[in-house]
């Protein structure tokens, strides 16, 4: 085995491997496991940064490992991958500081962590899957790795939520792995390829690649929170903040628009997908999504439940992205991709600062938490401008590709779902920043756990994340046209997906 084909298995190997030494330390080896979480999570950023200017050098980074005649664990570094796996590596490093702050005295942190890292694992595998078999692989730990984790309090709402969030994923899985097996009795080995694979098969199995789409984008659809699919997710939001960020931002329902794209481009091609018929009651399920989770969002009065059903909207923004042809709304979908993660974890970051300095998880116990937490209060307010499609913003430039995508496409009902979702969006967080800004604080907060003091408005650990997902937030729009940035990487892997 040479270099190249050792990385991906490094890059796995860098969480795993500190998450698995973690169970098995005592709850008073703070330090220890902190040098675990942080030395696997730098070492992971060190080993894709390598990978990335690989991959730029048109270097092939694979492996694979024959399970069973047929059936082959196989992993790659392309560019879809190395997106989705810079996202989830750079934000499992600002997670975990957070997540240190955030359990700090807390009981069970070998625990949480050492499951924390088995689910950063199963995503970084999600993203490097090179054929279906092993993306289901993963697909399964992610679920199993999670659920201890939403769960982690213990408390009787906790396993309610835990336990719906059991059902719904579990079913999905079902739906997904009676697709696979069907495609793979059809085709034999499924590898993800540019251009995708299921034309080969001849005008004959139409029929049967229909229903297999519906059945792979059904299971993918659970994860991804496709309406009427989604209601696990509120339910999961009572998972501790740093859980919370990381199920939006990076895990369970970024891997499941991430495993959409994949099906429709690398399994199926976009231009069969079309052919087949596919694509349009896809839009039209991401448009649905898209409006119904605003709708819901309005009448949220808990915060991360608000944020939940603006996740519900925002991630099918990449759905419908995908389900437009055409290399523009390809680009405005996958770079939303990191675009939503970067500013929906800042969201949840800032959620749980106001939770665990003053208690507040409502809405309308937020006001004029500006002036108390004024740091977190401007991180929260850039990300939810994002959210809204603020120009200088990371959302900015994703709609706008979205909207153009819509047009190339002369898909004109998509334009006018943006425009709604984009005036639902300001309806929803407008007032938590008039809140935050405007409205005069209270005498006394409702439990105010860190007082303010030395002009520090909360731990430096629950600060710090948020702080620099913003920024990024502001980068990502400012310099989109940079080398550097998400979108330039994203227009490189739409013009190879359309250049079989």
């Amino acid at each position: 085995m040479n270099l190249n084909e050792a990385l991906p298995l490094l890059v796995l190997g860098s969480s795993l491997v500190p998450g698995l030494i973690i169970f098995f330390l005592a709850e008073t080896r703070f330090r220890l496991r902190t040098a675990l979480n942080l030395a696997g999570a730098i070492i992971k950023l060190l080993l894709i940064g390598y990978m990335i200017w690989g991959v730029m050098d048109n270097q092939s980074y694979h492996f694979r490992h024959t399970v069973l005649p047929g059936l082959d664990l196989a992993l790659k570094a392309d560019a879809l991958a190395i997106l989705f796996v810079s996202l989830s590596g750079a934000l499992w490093l600002l997670t975990t500081l957070y997540a240190i702050g955030y359990l700090e005295d807390s009981p069970h942190r070998s625990r949480f962590f050492g499951f924390f890292s088995l689910c950063v694992t199963a995503t970084v595998g999600i993203a490097m899957a090179a054929n279906l078999f092993t993306f289901f692989f993963f697909y399964e730990l992610l679920t199993l790795s999670t659920y201890p984790l939403i769960v982690h309090r213990g408390t009787d709402v906790a396993i309610r939520g835990g336990n719906t969030y059991l059902a719904y994923t579990l079913t999905g899985s079902a739906v997904l792995l009676t697709g696979v097996v069907w495609l793979y009795d059809l085709l034999g080995q499924v590898d993800f390829t540019y251009g995708g694979t299921v034309a080969s098969l001849g005008s004959e199995y139409d029929d049967q690649l229909k229903i297999i789409f519906v059945l792979l984008i059904a299971g993918l659809g659970v994860k991804a929170a496709i309406v009427p699919l989604h209601g696990w997710l509120p339910q999961a939001m009572v998972a501790p903040a740093p859980v919370s960020a990381l199920l939006h931002a990076v895990a369970v329902v970024k891997a499941g628009a991430f495993g959409i794209v994949r099906v429709v481009y690398e399994v199926y091609g976009a231009e069969f997908s079309e052919s087949l018929g596919v694509l349009p009651p896809l839009a039209v399920a991401a448009a649905v999504t898209i409006v119904w989770g605003s709708l819901r969002a309005i009448w949220q009065d808990n915060l991360k439940r608000r944020l939940a059903y603006s996740t519900i909207s925002q991630i099918s923004y990449i759905i419908l992205g995908t389900a437009m042809l055409g290399l523009i709304s390809t680009v405005g979908g996958v770079v939303h991709l990191v675009h939503q993660g970067i500013m929906k974890i800042t969201l949840f970051f800032c959620a749980g600062n106001y939770a665990e300095t003053l208690g507040v998880h409502k809405i309308s116990g937020m006001n004029g938490a500006g002036r108390r937490m004024p740091l977190t209060s401007a991180a929260f307010s850039i990300a939810a401008l994002g959210m809204m499609g603020a120009p200088l913003t990371a959302g900015y430039v994703s709609k706008s590709y979205l909207s153009e995508g819509a047009q190339q496409a002369n898909i004109i009902w998509a334009e006018w779902v943006l425009t709604a979702s984009g005036v639902l969006n300001a309806i929803y967080f407008l007032p938590i920043l008039y809140r935050l800004w405007f409205k005069s604080q209270p005498p006394v907060w409702p439990r105010e756990h860190i007082q303010a003091r030395g002009g520090k408005e909360t731990a430096w650990l629950l600060l710090i994340p948020p702080l620099i997902t913003a920024a990024a937030t502001l980068a990502a729009g400012i310099f989109s046209e940079s080398n550097w940035s998400p979108l330039f990487w994203v227009k490189i892997i739409a013009v190879r997906e359309y250049s079989p």
